[in-house]
């Protein structure tokens, strides 16, 4: 590839950096606290795209290139992943991943912090399995709780309900599981539900690599659209 060529392929690589970070596109590549790093990157990509025109548009180096017209055109096939990102995003993980790989196994925390005020307490999935399987619920205990997640399906065919777990990026996401138990969920997979339910000492084991699951007494569910940021 030429300079031109290069120039090119540099500017639509940051135009596709630069259009996921500023619009919510990027969430479902990485987590929320690298937008800036990745504005960067774009930003001084397609800075760099323009400097390589600019100097060869002013006829530095071109009569080395005159000689060199000739490279293979595979270098093209360096666009393709950028135009798969500006024209066919990609959604987040979701319940595919979800069946197909085991759920977290949580750490335990040496004191749990009081749940958030309201009735019901919002509480992230990875927190209501942590509190349900280290501290046996005793946190949970007399509070009703609202989770958000999509459901999933368990190898029994019952649904759980899920969200996918990223320490970096969507590369190392894991699910997160918790089963429902109480009033049936009938949602296709996929389907993004608020569930509002109590702790239950319920167990259950993840088929895949067999953690514990906890459950969740249901009381009422209903469906909702997928939140900004999808990964917790």
């Amino acid at each position: 590839m030429n300079r031109q060529a290069q120039a090119v392929v540099l500017f639509l690589f940051g135009g596709a950096i630069l259009k996921a970070s500023l619009t919510d596109l990027y969430l479902r590549y990485v987590q929320e606290a690298l937008r800036p790093f990745l504005i960067a990157s774009g930003a001084l990509l397609v800075i760099a795209a323009a400097s390589t025109l600019w100097y060869d548009l002013r006829g530095r180096g071109a009569t080395e290139e005159d000689h060199h017209h000739h490279e293979p055109r595979v270098g093209w096939l360096l666009i393709l992943p950028v135009l798969g990102l500006l024209l066919i995003a990609p959604p987040a993980l979701g319940s595919y991943t979800a069946e197909q790989t085991g759920t977290v196994q949580v750490n335990a925390e040496s004191d749990y912090a009081p749940l958030p005020d309201g009735d019901p307490a919002p509480v992230s999935l990875i927190d209501y399995v942590s509190r349900s399987v280290f501290d046996e619920g005793r946190s949970l205990a007399g509070r009703r709780l609202q989770l958000t997640g999509f459901v999933a399906t368990g190898d029994d065919g019952e649904p759980m309900l899920a969200r996918i777990v990223v320490s970096c990026c969507a590369a190392d996401g894991r699910p997160i599981k918790v089963g429902l138990a109480g009033s049936p969920v009938d949602v296709p997979a996929g389907t993004w539900l608020q569930v509002t339910g109590r702790y239950t000492d319920q167990r259950g084991k993840d088929p895949v690599n067999q953690a514990d699951i906890a459950f969740l007494q249901v009381e009422q569910w209903q469906p909702v659209s997928p939140p900004k940021q999808q990964y917790e």
